[in-house]
Parts: C-alpha cells; sequence; structure tokens
C-alpha cells in the first residue's frame, strides 16, 4: 500500500465516523499532496523515520496557517502564524498531519464534553464519554481514523482517555518534549503526549520529537536515546503498588481484579512485586488544582478580544468588551478555574493556599522519589471508573475531578507515566493500566510497557 492510499483509506474512514466527532478539520488535500511527497521519498531512498505515519493532533497545537481554537469559542477565526516545535519535527520525519482533534476546552475537563463544538464520543460505546481533555485523540487511535495522535496532559490527559477508549497514551517527563507551540494551561505541569495502538510506535514517535529547543527553555537539553531499539524486556524488575489506590472505595472492581491479575503475573515471571504506601495520595488532586487554577487564570489573561479571535458585539464601552469578550468566549468550566485561580493568588489567600499548595508539591515529590531509590517502577490504576456516561458529571465538578485521581502524581512530581489497556469490564468498556517511572526513564518505561502489553 502507499502512502497515498493508506491516507485515502483514513479520510474515508473519517467520514464514516463522523458521527463521533472526533475532527474539528481535516486537511484532506495537503495531507495526499504530503502522502504523494512522501512516496516520491520512499521510492528515492530518502524518505525520514516517520515516513507515512499519519497523525491529527489535538487543538491546542499550533500549525502555521491552520486554525487554532483550544476547542473555544474565544479564539474564533484564529490561524496559528507559526508550527510547534513537536509537530515541526513531525513533518521533518515525512509523518503526514492529517487533521486537527476535538479536545475539553483549554485542555480543561476529564470526558470532552466542555468543548465549544460540542462532546466527542468514545468508539467502544457512543452514549460514553473517551475521557479528556485528549478524548478525541485517544478516539481517533480508537476508531483507527490515524496511525497516531499528539495529545497534551496537564494532570492525566492523555492517559485518562487512553484508558476509556483502550489505547497507548505516554505522558513524557516535564521538559522531555518542548511546550514551543502549545497552547499554555499551566505552565509547570503541562506536557505533549503520545497515542498509538503500542508502546513500540510510541517509542518511535518519542524518539523524533523529544530533544532540546532553542524556542523553550523549559525543554531538556539531555540526549534523546533510540527508545524503539530499545524495547527489551527487564531481566527482573521492581515494582512497587500504592496500597490506598487497591484499597479505594471509589475503585471499580473489575479495575481492581485487572491490576491484582497483573501483579500475580509479575510475581510469576520472577519480578519483585511490592505494597507501599503514600499518605499523601488525598493530597495530591487539591494541590494539582489549586496550582493548574492559578496558572490558568495568568496564562488565560491574554484571550481578551483586543488582539484576536472573539470579540463580544454588545459592549459599549473598552471595559465592557473587556468582561462581555470573556463571559461569552469562555465555557464554564474554564471560567470556573480562572475564577479559582485568581482566588488562591489573590493577596489574603497567596499564603493560605498557593503557598502552601508549592510546598505540598515538593512533599508528593520526596515521597515518590522515596519510592523509586527502591523500586523500578510503581504500577497503580489509570482511572477509578471505566469510561462513564455522556452528561454523568456534569452538575457536579468534584465527581468529574476524581476521574484524575490516579493520574495527576506524574504531573504533580513531573515524572513520565504511560497507560496501557489490560482488558474490559461486564459492559466490554477497556480498562487500563498506568507505570509511572523516575524522571527520564522513558527508555525502561516504554520497553516494560511493552514487555506488560505481551504478557498474558
Amino acid at each position: 500500500m502507499t502512502c497515498l492510499e493508506k491516507v485515502n483509506q483514513y479520510l474515508a474512514r473519517i467520514e464514516e465516523k463522523k458521527d463521533l466527532n472526533i475532527f474539528l478539520s481535516v486537511f484532506t488535500d495537503e495531507a495526499r499532496q504530503q502522502a504523494a511527497l512522501v512516496d516520491q521519498k520512499i521510492a528515492a531512498g530518502t524518505a525520514g523515520a516517520l515516513a507515512g505515519m499519519v497523525v491529527g493532533i489535538k487543538d491546542v497545537l499550533c500549525y502555521q496557517d491552520h486554525p487554532l481554537q483550544c476547542a473555544s469559542k474565544i479564539l474564533d477565526g484564529f490561524h496559528s502564524q507559526f508550527t510547534a516545535t513537536a509537530v515541526e519535527r513531525l513533518i521533518a520525519a515525512d509523518a503526514v498531519i492529517i487533521g486537527r482533534q476535538n479536545c475539553d476546552e483549554f485542555a480543561m475537563g476529564s470526558s470532552n464534553e466542555n468543548s465549544a463544538f460540542g462532546p466527542t464520543l468514545n468508539p467502544h460505546d457512543p452514549s460514553r464519554v473517551p475521557g479528556g481533555s485528549s478524548g478525541a485523540s485517544a478516539a481517533a487511535i480508537a476508531a483507527s481514523l490515524c496511525d497516531v495522535s499528539l495529545g497534551t496532559d496537564t494532570g492525566g490527559s492523555v492517559r485518562q482517555p487512553a484508558a476509556f477508549c483502550g489505547v497507548v497514551g505516554l505522558k513524557p517527563t516535564y521538559g522531555r518534549i518542548s511546550r514551543y507551540g502549545l497552547a499554555a494551561y499551566a505552565s509547570s505541569f503541562d506536557c505533549i503526549g503520545i497515542f498509538a495502538s503500542d508502546s513500540a510506535t510510541v517509542a518511535k514517535v518519542l524518539e523524533v520529537i523529544a530533544g532540546a529547543d532553542a524556542y523553550d527553555s523549559t525543554a531538556s537539553r539531555r540526549e534523546v536515546p533510540a527508545y524503539s531499539q530499545r524495547l527489551q524486556a527487564p531481566a527482573k524488575a521492581r515494582v512497587a503498588y500504592i496500597r490506598e489506590t487497591l484499597d479505594s472505595p471509589g475503585l471499580q472492581p473489575e479495575i481492581k481484579a485487572a491490576m491484582e491479575q497483573k501483579l500475580d503475573q509479575l510475581r510469576q515471571q520472577g519480578h519483585e512485586v511490592s505494597e507501599v504506601t503514600l499518605p499523601l495520595l488525598d493530597y495530591i488532586l487539591p494541590t494539582y488544582y489549586i496550582l493548574t487554577t492559578a496558572e490558568a487564570s495568568s496564562n488565560l489573561s491574554r484571550y481578551d478580544g483586543v488582539r484576536y479571535g472573539y470579540r463580544s458585539p454588545n459592549a459599549q464601552s473598552l471595559e465592557e468588551m473587556y468582561k462581555l469578550t470573556r463571559a461569552e468566549g469562555f465555557g464554564k468550566e474554564v471560567q470556573r478555574r480562572i475564577m479559582l485561580g485568581a482566588f488562591v493568588l489573590s493577596a489574603n489567600y497567596y499564603d493560605a493556599y498557593y503557598t502552601k499548595a508549592q510546598r505540598v508539591r515538593r512533599l508528593i515529590k520526596e515521597a515518590t522519589d522515596a519510592i523509586f531509590a527502591q523500586h523500578d517502577f510503581i504500577v497503580l490504576p489509570t482511572t477509578p471508573t471505566t469510561a462513564f456516561a455522556l452528561g454523568a458529571h456534569n452538575e457536579d465538578p468534584i465527581q468529574m475531578y476524581l476521574a484524575d485521581l490516579y493520574t495527576v502524581q506524574a504531573n504533580v512530581v513531573g515524572i513520565p507515566a504511560i497507560s496501557i489497556p489490560v482488558g474490559t469490564d461486564q459492559d466490554q468498556l477497556p480498562i487500563g493500566l498506568q507505570i509511572m517511572a523516575q524522571s527520564f526513564q522513558e527508555e525502561q518505561l516504554l520497553a516494560f510497557a511493552t514487555y506488560l502489553e505481551n504478557l498474558s
């Protein structure tokens, strides 16, 4: 099959599955032109490392001269003036960008229901959510609409939808992939992540897009290993599981059973499996939401209707233009987080909330480092439940936030984590298993994830 034939098949399938509301823009003509060019390079023997790989990108990543809306009304009509480093490196390696994928507005959500373009549906059961905020990017892989998707992970927004959709989702170490060209939500948490049907494909993509970037001072200058060449199974791994995650009354019994089955398999294969405790587990989610809302309130102040995007037609004065533009342009969840962030950063509460949360973040990092001093990996459920019904948590934000209960630790600490599928529940909905490793240990993490995928 030629690259062009492959792209045409995906384009036909995207049209066939359009009711799932996965793609906001499909770059039909451009994708075909890119594919034809890749076919020429393959014939000439000059093709790049990702030649013929078809990729979708979440609607928070810049792609020059293409729409960028962050699934928000406030960026109506905006087209990006440059390309994100991660996307640029994909194109340079001869991947084909096929379209822009739906998400929760400004990557704020756990269900993909906060989009100004309507919710994305889960391919396994259209009455269920695909997870969020990168729900459509995960759903695109589950529905076989592209080979790879780039999403973003601020508190679990790659791993949680990967679990809900039954695909592989990687959140790398903070700084492993440049954030240049990523619309910011919470700058000290945001990571670009990768979705694919298996860990080996994720490794191949990470190898291309990771690394130093002159445009992003937070991008690490560490050498990028040949991840795809180093997927050999570990001889003997030291694996920890956190007792509090399995003892939680909110954990769906089938997820607990799948988790325990994998741990038993690891013991049978001769790996060292140990129970550890993390008393700070209950503090991770509040710490995450205090800090991310604070950063969001600062980052989203730039969207005011003055320079680009939506501007309220109802304003009669400058002050009204600011207020009405933001009130009409932002959705309820984004407004909620901006207000929470403004509150915790206010003069009277800064020390009580923001400063204290930063101290707790440090304690969580030290507790996690202490576990890794004795273990190679931490294994835990990706989510407390499988995919929930559309609208199930819309009236209760706290229940929605709890969907990130097991994923936020990796973001608070800045370590890499991956979710892999490990079976289904009684409703045939996918179950995800999460693995965390030490900072910049993606090589070992991907090898172990590949091993677990093949462990039956």
